[in-house]
C-alpha cells in the first residue's frame, strides 16, 4: 500500500506541476463571472463552471439547492479508498464576492508581471481552483488515504445563513478540514481566527419642523451618534475585541428633525465567553435613550464563530507545512487574523481544521485584490501531499 501512495504521490505532484496554464484558464473564468452573495445567478454560474470542469475529469457532483443564495456544491473522489479509513478528507471554497454587479466588466481579470487581478481573484476563486484540481489528480491517480470531499459554498462573506448546516453537517463527518482561503505570504497558514457578528439597529424619533417647530422634534440621528461613540468605547483591541459602526442612514429631509435612523455594526472577538459579555452590552446602549424620547431595536443578520487554536489544528498545520518545506518553501508560519472565515463553522464541529491554504494573495475586498501567480502550482502540490500523507 506504501508504494502504491508513493507512486500516486509522484504522480499526482508531476500531474499538477504542469497544469499552470490550465488553472490561470479556469481562474479566468470564475473571476470574469459576477458573483456577490447576494447574486443568486451569478453564484450559481460559477459553480455551473466548476461542476463543469469536475463533470470533464470523470468527478460526479451533488447540488443542495437554496431560493435565494447560491446552491452549495459538493464533490467526493478516493472512495475506493481502505475501510478502515473512511471518514473523509473535507475541502471547503466560497464562490461568492463581495463586490457589486457588473464589477468583472469593469476590471476583468488580467495578470501583470507575476500577480493576477481582478475581484475575488484571492478571495477566494483561485482557491476553488486548486481544489478542482487537487480533486481531478487524486481521481486520475488515486492514492489517497480516506475519500476526498469539496465543498463549494455561495455565502461566506455575508455569513453563509444558508450554508452553515451544510458546512456543519459536512464537518462533523470528516477527519480534518482544510479551509483554501488565500494563503499568507512565505508559506504562513492560518490556525486561529476571530468570530464576528453582524448586528442591525433601527432608531426611532419624531419629526418635526426644524425651524418652525424644532423644540417639537427628537431627533433619531443624534440618538444614532451618541449610540455609535458608546459602542465603539467598547472596542478593547488589546484583547481582541473590536466594534465598528460601519454604515449609517437617517433622516427624511435636511429641514425635518430625524424621525428614524440606522445602523450596521461589526463586533469581532476571539472566545465565545468574550461574544456573549460585549453583546450584552450592546443590547444596554441600544436599551438606553441618550435623546430622551427615542427608541432603538437589534437584530443580528450575520455570525460567524471563531476558529479556536488548539493542538490539533496546530498539529494539521505541522503536517500540511511539512509538505510545504519539502517543496522549497523554507520559512512556514502558522498565524491568527482578526478575519473570519466558514472554517469557524467546521472546527466547531469538533474535527480538526486549518485555514488559508490557498494560493498567496492580497489586498482582498478591494480593488487592489492581487493573486500570486507562482504560488498556484505549489500551494495545490502542498495540499495533495498533506492529504495523501494523512497517517
Amino acid at each position: 500500500m506504501a508504494s502504491q501512495a508513493n507512486g500516486s504521490e509522484q504522480k499526482i505532484l508531476d500531474w499538477l506541476g504542469l497544469q499552470r496554464d490550465a488553472m490561470l484558464a479556469l481562474l479566468e473564468t470564475l473571476v470574469n463571472t459576477d458573483s456577490g452573495s447576494y447574486d443568486k445567478p451569478g453564484v450559481d454560474a460559477v459553480g455551473g463552471h466548476i461542476r463543469e470542469f469536475l463533470k470533464s475529469h470523470g468527478i460526479a457532483t451533488e447540488v443542495t439547492p437554496d431560493g435565494t443564495f447560491g446552491d452549495a456544491i459538493s464533490a467526493t473522489v478516493g472512495q475506493d479508498a481502505p475501510p478502515f479509513a473512511n471518514r473523509p478528507i473535507l475541502l471547503m471554497g466560497h464562490r461568492d464576492t463581495v463586490f457589486p454587479k457588473g464589477e468583472p466588466t469593469r476590471r476583468p481579470f488580467k495578470i501583470e508581471g507575476d500577480r493576477a487581478y481582478g475581484p475575488g481573484v484571492a478571495d477566494m476563486k483561485s482557491g476553488l481552483v486548486m481544489n478542482c484540481f487537487v480533486l481531478a489528480a487524486i481521481k486520475k491517480f488515486g492514492g489517497a488515504p480516506a475519500p476526498v470531499t469539496a465543498l463549494f459554498t455561495g455565502d461566506e462573506e455575508i455569513g453563509s445563513p444558508f450554508s452553515r448546516p451544510v458546512i456543519e453537517q459536512h464537518a462533523r463527518a470528516a477527519r480534518v478540514c482544510f479551509n483554501s482561503e488565500p494563503g499568507r505570504a512565505s508559506g504562513a497558514a492560518v490556525t486561529g481566527r476571530k468570530g464576528c457578528l453582524f448586528i442591525r439597529f433601527e432608531i426611532t424619533g419624531k419629526a418635526a419642523h426644524s425651524g418652525a417647530n424644532f423644540e417639537m422634534g427628537i431627533s433619531a440621528i443624534n440618538e444614532l451618534a451618541h449610540k455609535t461613540l458608546a459602542l465603539h468605547a467598547l472596542s478593547d483591541p488589546k484583547n481582541g475585541i473590536t466594534l465598528n459602526v460601519g454604515v449609517i442612514s437617517g433622516g427624511q429631509t435636511v429641514n425635518t428633525v430625524a424621525p428614524w435612523a440606522k445602523g450596521e455594526v461589526d463586533l469581532r472577538f476571539i472566545t465565545p465567553a468574550q461574544r456573549n459579555a460585549t453583546l450584552a452590552k450592546v443590547e444596554e446602549i441600544m436599551a438606553k435613550s441618550y435623546v430622551p424620547g427615542t427608541s432603538a431595536k437589534i437584530e443580528i443578520n450575520g455570525e460567524f464563530v471563531p476558529l479556536v487554536e488548539n493542538a490539533e489544528g496546530k498539529a494539521l498545520f505541522e503536517h500540511y507545512a511539512a509538505g510545504l518545506r519539502e517543496l522549497g518553501t523554507s520559512e512556514t508560519t502558522a498565524l491568527f487574523t482578526g478575519g473570519c472565515a466558514d472554517s469557524g463553522f467546521a472546527a466547531a464541529t469538533g474535527t480538526p481544521t486549518i485555514c488559508a491554504v490557498g494560493p498567496v494573495g492580497g489586498r482582498v475586498h478591494s480593488p487592489d485584490e492581487y493573486l500570486e501567480v507562482d504560488t498556484m502550482t505549489p500551494r495545490a502540490q502542498a495540499l495533495a501531499l498533506a492529504v495523501l500523507r494523512l497517517p
